[in-house]
């Protein structure tokens, strides 16, 4: 592996370092963006359960912000519950932004990584090129010289793919994964609002 980066040359550390990141915040969100930790399943069923038998308290609603983001929706809509439908939909909304909020966090640099990793391949190109026409004198072309910046140019150029395309990959799954989560919050949340109003049994 070391022989690969001495042969990449100084331009290889900036791919290192952007897979570095990209590897870590894939990580993240694998682990953070598991549908049963955002949506648990059966949520609604016992919250509705709950709220028929013992009403809204100050320990169920600790319960919900504690468990999951879609909790934390419904905890803000039941905090409102005494109000009229549009003001717990207000309510839940702004919960709902910020957990989409949270769910989208490091989306932006991962999706960044994945768009400037071809250029900084690209960077390591242009830098293997210029050492190869250096190489070139009045008394011919050094091999040693121009194998080096040959390497320079190629592995860099592989190394930005490598970084991008996986990158790119995970940024998609990721962001699809939001809307998806970000829809599944919604309808759970408007069949909550329905229930306790009587709107839906």
């Amino acid at each position: 592996m070391f022989t690969i980066v001495e042969a990449a040359g100084w331009p290889i550390w900036f791919l290192i370092a952007a897979s570095v990141v990209a590897v870590a915040l894939i990580a993240e969100r694998l682990i953070f963006l598991r549908s049963n930790s955002i949506a648990p399943s059966g949520l609604l069923d016992e919250t509705v359960k709950e709220l028929k038998q013992s009403g809204v308290s100050a320990q169920m609603l600790k319960k919900l912000s504690d468990g999951s983001p879609l909790g934390r929706v419904f905890a803000a809509g039941l905090k409102n519950i005494k109000n009229p439908p549009e003001i717990m939909k207000e309510s839940i909304e702004e919960a709902g932004r910020a957990s989409s909020h949270e769910m989208e966090r490091f989306l932006t640099t991962l999706g960044t990584i994945a768009s400037i990793s071809p250029l900084l391949g690209l960077f390591g190109t242009v830098v293997g090129m210029i050492e190869i026409f250096g190489a070139q004198n009045a008394g011919g072309s050094n091999p040693a010289e121009l194998a080096h910046g040959i390497s320079v140019a190629l592995y860099n150029t592989a190394f930005g793919l490598i970084v991008a395309v996986p990158s790119m990959i995970f940024y998609r799954h990721f962001r699809a994964k939001v809307d998806s989560l970000t829809f599944e919050m919604e309808q759970q949340a408007i069949k909550l609002v329905e229930i306790v109003h009587g709107e839906r049994k």
